[in-house]
């Protein structure tokens, strides 16, 4: 295999199921270039020191001319990029306003306020299992969990789904360096401005009426054109890797009977469980949208300023030089710091929000759930190579338990 080829191999669909031996070979080289000027970095504390460091940009118009925008809308079509796709000061303001009314120190109640609501949510769902013989658990429940909640979160009537839902997916098909199967490349630019004109919409009906929610409370302190963009950030991110990271962790546990029997008879085993599948199976495989700003010299290699930079959080993940034994599933590792939420400055924002649903979620279905197995092992997975997830989990269930 050539450097040349080997990203694309990663985003090829036929590699969706298992990419973890393409990880495993970039691992042996941790800065590789590509025919095209791209600079893949594939080890732990190469990926994270990267992430840190302020030569690397996530703005896509410090990109040279020919090299991809990724999540990048061309210009005057729609709301600006959100701040995930900004740099400080400009990242650091409008990141630190919305973080105001979302979690501590300012709101430190607002997400303990939710749980309830959220928990409810969850036994709703699984109650609707009861006489049937085969869910799946993508459909029936990891989406409909992190929808409804960050639904809750933002303010957004939970009726208007089916409409958001296609346009969610459009964008997040649109972070794929190397999308495949869809011929339509004006298709995530028309979901953004359909959703950006629909959210635009809600926030000055929340401007004149506040109600629950946190567009309400950020209204007054954000421009209307940098509120669009991060409620459309929020309601995208918000649940596309949640519902990943509960249909990962299902998945994991069921291929994992031995560890499975443990859960359910060790509640403790919940939090280092939940932490150890964000490390294994990431819902965030790679970050294809950093830009060099300076020359950057990592393990011996001159990333050159301008060059497009991929860190592939889920091969640092496997790194051995960090994580001992790393493709054995284990909810014992000790000193667990995974790069499944990333880090540095652009640390997933929503984490607490995911992590709670995670812990009322993973444990409570496999509670609640008698499960007889997999029906599809590999499940069909997502088209989409960096927010890597099953797009159905066909499972045989015998019953529910109160």
């Amino acid at each position: 295999m050539t450097p040349a080829t080997i990203s694309a191999q990663i985003t090829d669909y036929a590699n969706r199921a298992d990419p973890y031996p393409l990880y495993a070979e970039l691992r042996e080289q941790p800065v590789r270039r590509e025919d095209n000027g791209t600079y893949l970095v594939s080890t732990y504390y190469e990926v994270r020191n990267l992430a840190n460091d302020p030569r690397l940009s996530n703005d896509m118009s410090n990109r040279p001319p020919g090299y991809a925008r990724i999540g990048h809308p061309p210009e005057e079509s729609g709301p600006p990029p959100s701040f995930i796709f900004t740099d400080p000061p400009v990242h650091d303001r409008l990141r630190a306003t919305v973080t105001r009314p979302f979690g501590p120190p300012h709101s430190p109640r607002f997400l303990d306020g939710l749980r309830g609501d959220l928990a409810k949510v969850v036994t709703e769902l699984l109650d609707a299992f009861e006489g049937k013989d085969r869910v799946d658990i993508v459909e029936d429940f990891s989406y409909p969990l992190p929808v409804t909640a960050i639904c809750k979160v933002l303010g957004v009537p939970r009726e208007d789904e089916q409409r958001f839902h296609v346009w969610a997916d459009a964008l997040a098909s649109s972070l794929d360096p190397h999308p495949g199967g869809d011929d339509d490349p004006d298709k995530a630019q028309r979901a953004r401005q359909d959703m950006g004109a629909y959210l635009s919409d809600l926030i000055e009906t929340k401007r004149r009426h506040p109600g629950p929610g946190i567009l309400s409370e950020l209204a007054p302190d954000m421009t209307p054109t940098d509120l669009e963009a991060t409620a459309i950030l929020l309601l995208v991110a918000g649940h596309e890797t949640t519902v990943n990271a509960i249909t990962n962790t299902t998945l994991t546990l069921l291929r994992h009977p031995d560890v499975l029997d443990r859960f359910q008879n060790e509640p403790e085993l919940a939090a280092p469980l939940i932490e150890e599948s964000l490390r294994y199976e990431p819902p965030v495989q790679f970050v294809p949208w950093t830009t060099a700003l300076a020359d950057i010299d990592v393990a011996g290699t001159t990333i050159p300023k301008g060059s497009p930079v991929w860190l592939m959080l889920a091969a640092a993940n496997r790194d051995p030089k960090r994580f001992k034994d790393p493709d054995r599933f284990d909810p014992d590792r000790k000193d667990n710091q995974h790069l499944g939420m990333y880090t540095g400055i652009h640390y997933c924002f929503g984490a607490p929000l995911a992590r709670m649903e995670l812990h009322l979620a993973v444990p409570e279905l496999f509670r609640r759930v008698k499960f007889s197995g997999l029906l599809e092992d590999p499940p069909p997975y997502r088209a989409n190579a960096v927010l890597r997830g099953p797009r159905h989990l066909p499972v045989a269930i015998e019953g529910l338990v109160a």
